[in-house]
């Protein structure tokens, strides 16, 4: 005689065998085949392990992230050496509790990064909107001899960044590297003291606008005026360049003004860039002038673009975030010479001429 079968177990059909267990129940009642079952529960098993991988990294970071309270500093990291120069690589990690220029009142605050020996070598943050303790988290390097690095100064600026007026000082920091075991990458909080009028000094600024249209391609620069210009200088005009893969792309110039070290010029340019190409582009204006000995020299120059850092990089994000409204800024002049170096043009193409 057969097994009696129970009001709570259900007889396999004819030429199966019942498998024990709720899963495997529930396993076969499922109209899949078997290899998509198996790749379903491997693909929720990579999800689980990245959501826990994921939220391990969040802990670790918030860990690794503490500051000291009721303190104005910066955090600076030193790097390696190479053997015929000592590569310095500093991380700018964040600041903390930075004066503002009236009680309640809040900053742009960016950081500007140099050497003693190397003038012409600057580096520049983004400026944080709206804040005293701004987070950096940005990394420049420069190379120094071994013979002159115990005269080495790391000098680091504190600013405010404003649109329509000069930039304000808001502390600065000077730290000499002979002082430094350059061998071991260093952490440190460092106090900053009031700043000084070595950031004052510069070659002048330059105003203008930009605005950009993807659907149409059309960028318009609008050079409005410049100032604190030497007043050794006559005549001085900006040209406004195009450059496309580093190399020389297009140029337009404003006229020349006379007797003036504040001109005023307000003259517009529009250039033909196609949305795809905008990535690709870095846009250079240059203040020329005729100097002392009656021949025209660049003054300063401004570079623009994903190549940019600090200021100018961030006045080109908001351009493009922010489409057919133009945005516009006032903008330090830096050295020709620097900003030569920075692009490394290539020289332009030139087509065959005809029968050469």
């Amino acid at each position: 005689m057969g097994r009696p079968t129970g009001p709570y177990r259900t007889p396999a059909p004819v030429g199966t065998t019942a498998e024990p267990g709720l899963i495997p129940d529930l396993i076969a009642r499922i109209p899949w085949p078997r290899w998509a079952l198996i790749t379903v529960a491997a693909a929720a098993s990579v999800l689980i392990v990245s959501c826990l991988l994921c939220v391990l990294c969040c802990c670790c970071r918030r860990h690794r992230r503490k500051k000291p309270r009721d303190k104005v500093a910066v955090g600076l990291g030193s790097a390696r050496s190479s053997t015929t120069t000592h590569l310095i690589r500093v991380g700018l990690k964040q600041a903390v509790d930075l004066r503002a220029r009236s009680p309640g009142d809040t900053a742009d605050p960016y950081a500007c990064v140099s050497l003693s020996t190397q003038p012409g070598h600057r580096y520049e943050t983004k400026a944080h909107r709206g804040t005293l303790n701004p987070v950096f988290d940005e990394t420049c390097c420069f190379r120094v001899p071994p013979a002159e690095l115990p005269q080495t100064t790391l000098q680091v600026w504190l600013l405010d960044s404003r649109c329509f007026s000069q930039h304000e000082p808001l502390g600065e920091l000077s730290l000499p590297l002979g002082t430094i075991d350059l061998r071991h990458v260093l952490e440190l909080w460092h106090q900053l003291g009031p700043p000084g009028t070595t950031e004052a000094e510069q070659t002048g600024e330059l105003c203008f606008s930009l605005q950009y249209v993807p659907g149409s391609g059309r960028l318009t620069v609008v050079v409005l005026e410049a100032r604190g210009l030497s007043p050794g200088l006559a005549e001085p005009y900006v040209k406004v360049q195009l450059t496309l893969n580093q190399r020389k792309w297009k140029r337009r110039k404003t006229s020349a003004r006379k007797s003036t070290t504040a001109p005023y010029f307000n003259q517009a340019f529009t250039f033909l860039v196609p949305f795809s190409q905008i990535q690709s582009v870095d846009l250079v204006l240059a203040v020329w002038a005729r100097g002392p000995r009656l021949r025209t020299e660049p003054v300063g120059k401004v570079v623009l673009g994903t190549r940019a850092s600090g200021q100018p990089l961030q006045h080109w994000a908001d351009m493009l975030a922010h489409a057919r409204r133009p945005v516009t800024q006032w903008h330090r002049l830096r050295p020709p010479r620097e900003v030569d170096q920075a692009l490394a043009l290539q020289p332009r193409l030139r087509l065959p001429l005809p029968g050469s």
